[in-house]
């Protein structure tokens, strides 16, 4: 078995990238979109090529077989009784690295949620304070919770003042009855996910990691730019429980 090793190893770690981009939106909880392509391609060649490493694995044992195990014609191969007195050391260990492609296959891990929101620190970009670009017309206004958020601390215009607006997230709690719609911005991969989350008052906290629509409108505090200002807080109108979306991550 030792000898189709890193050719299982291959071909599973291969299916297991086909399986969460080929046959459905799993992938998108690790990636962005654009990296489809490119994740389908790698999996197709990590196939190819343990079948590959198979078919030759299986081509030299045939041919060790048909020599009865022993040495002919200069072959520097050693017999039976030398591969008994001489062991492969390739550790054993070494089938653990299956473990995580079979983990994907049989049950992929969930989407980043709560846990990772809250071991993400509050240190924000330095941003300037400036003006932001006009709403769109009519209430409510659909914002990402990034957006919100980067108009709510940054915005010397003010542009929320006055405005209904309906974002979309999952729900992390803090200290007491403190509850927050958070969203997780993704710029290449979940590796380097941010966080961004609005304070929700006047309405009940839902399950922590539930996913809802929260309609409000913004709470001024603090000074523009300041610890004060973050972070920045909603008065909810409305909440209502949804499923996850398609893609559970922000975009920059």
């Amino acid at each position: 078995m030792r000898r189709y090793g890193p050719a299982v190893l291959s071909a599973l770690v291969g299916a297991a990238v086909l399986r969460i981009t080929l046959f459905g939106d799993l992938y998108l909880r690790y990636v962005q979109a654009g990296l489809r392509p490119w994740l389908v391609i790698s999996g197709v060649l990590l196939v190819g090529l343990g079948v590959m490493a198979g078919v030759l694995a299986r081509a030299e044992r045939d041919e060790y077989d048909d020599t009865d195990g022993h040495l002919h014609d200069g072959d520097s191969r050693p017999h039976d009784g030398d591969a008994a007195q001489h062991p492969s050391h390739r550790p054993r260990l070494a089938w653990l690295l299956a473990l995580p492609a079979l983990a994907i296959l049989l049950c992929p891990p969930p989407a980043l949620g709560s846990y990772s929101a809250g071991r993400e620190a509050a240190a924000r970009a330095a941003r300037g304070v400036g003006t932001f670009p006009a709403l769109p017309a009519g209430d409510p206004v659909e914002l990402t919770v990034a957006a919100f958020s980067s108009r709510a601390i940054y915005d010397s215009g003010r542009s929320l003042t006055g405005r209904t607006v309906r974002m979309t997230g999952f729900v992390t709690r803090g200290k007491g009855q403190v509850w927050y719609l958070t969203r997780l911005l993704v710029t290449c991969c979940a590796a380097d996910a941010t966080t961004s989350k609005v304070e929700i008052r006047g309405a009940d906290a839902p399950a922590v990691d539930t996913w809802v629509t929260v309609t409000g409108t913004w709470v001024p505090q603090g000074e523009l730019g300041s610890d004060a200002a973050w972070p920045p807080v909603l008065t909810a109108g409305d909440v209502v429980r949804v499923t996850q979306p398609r893609d559970p991550y922000e975009k920059p």
